[in-house]
Formats: C-alpha cells, sequence, structure tokens
C-alpha cells in the first residue's frame, strides 16, 4: 500500500471537531471543517479577570511589584508607596509617577525602556523610599523590568531573578521576545 493511500484511509478515520477562535479584536468564529461561522462580535480579544489583583508584593526591600490594581492612592498609601512607575498604563494618582509606554509584545526593544525604568527605580531605593513597578496585570512588563533591575543593581544572574520574582509572585510570565533580550544581558552591566 502507498503512502498516499495509507494517508488517505487515516483521514477518514478522523472525527470532525468544532472550534472556536477568538482574534486579538475578540470577534469570535466557530469553525466546523471548511465552514467558518462568526459567533460573537462583541467579547474581548484576552482572559477578562474581574478579581481584583491590589495587593503589592514586596520583591526586595523598598521595591514592590503588582497590577494596576495596587496602582491606586488607597493602596499606595497604605503601603507607604511613594514612587510608581507605570508600564504601558497610565494611571491618574497623587504620588510622584513615571510613565513608559512599553507594549507587551516579543518585538518590542527593551533596552531604552530599562535605561529610564532602572533609574527611577533606583533613585527611589537609594532614598529608602518605597517604589511601585506595574504594568495592567503585573505579569510580563512588571517583571521585566524587574528582573532586569535586580540583574543590574543586584548583579544577579537571569534565572536567579527571575527565580526570586516568582518565588513572590507566581503569576509573573515576561513575553518570550522579554526573556530572549534579558538571557543576552550581562549581570552588572545592563545600562
Amino acid at each position: 500500500m502507498s503512502f498516499l493511500s495509507e494517508l488517505k484511509k487515516q483521514k477518514e478515520k478522523l472525527k470532525e471537531t468544532t472550534t472556536v477562535i477568538t482574534n486579538v479584536d475578540g470577534k469570535q468564529y466557530l469553525e466546523t471543517g471548511q465552514d467558518i461561522k462568526e459567533i460573537n462580535k462583541n467579547s474581548y480579544g484576552f482572559v477578562v479577570d474581574t478579581k481584583p489583583d491590589d495587593i503589592p508584593v514586596l520583591i526586595l526591600d523598598n521595591l514592590y511589584i503588582g497590577s494596576q490594581d495596587c496602582a491606586v492612592d488607597s493602596v499606595l498609601e497604605k503601603y507607604n508607596i511613594v514612587h510608581v512607575l507605570s508600564l504601558g498604563v497610565d494611571v491618574n494618582i497623587k504620588v510622584k509617577n513615571k510613565f513608559i509606554y512599553i507594549l507587551d509584545l516579543p518585538e518590542s526593544d527593551v533596552r531604552l525602556v530599562l535605561k529610564e525604568s532602572l533609574l527611577f527605580i533606583n533613585e527611589a531605593i537609594e532614598k529608602k523610599e518605597n517604589v511601585l513597578v506595574h504594568c495592567n496585570a503585573g505579569v510580563s512588563r512588571t517583571s521585566l523590568v524587574t528582573i532586569a533591575y535586580l540583574m543590574h543593581y543586584e548583579n544577579m544572574a537571569f534565572e536567579d531573578s527571575y527565580n526570586l520574582v516568582k518565588s513572590k509572585r507566581p503569576c509573573i510570565r515576561p513575553n518570550d521576545g522579554f526573556v530572549k533580550q534579558l538571557r543576552m544581558m550581562v549581570p552588572g552591566r545592563i545600562l
């Protein structure tokens, strides 16, 4: 029996399946075999989490990380946080705040973002004042900057920095492009 006939025979045994596809713009499609039908125009292109994530996590003395839920005056006051680094998410708060535009995309070049971010964080830490680093979910961009901070100022290897941050906030996960760039950086020599 030829390979092609064997392949056709196996194809006949496959069961038809239905798949829901969600695009980044939130549109959903139902795909069944060759048929594709739009089923929902009003969904999100990401998983919606409605639980508050408003407890900042202490990584080192004076260095906190979290989601944008932490970047509200009542939370900042409770934890005596007087500096906030906002990555990609601008917030309206009373304390000293630095907004840095960065998309959570693997192709984002992090070098300029890291220079500005690390200097801002270190300025607060040298004064022994609490600083919060946050992005939208406190998962990718926040961990990128925090890991880089540890690599540069604490002279830690990538793996050690990553593991420390992960041990304190288990949900962190810098995107693959961020990880690739971090792995190429030399501890103590990021700036």
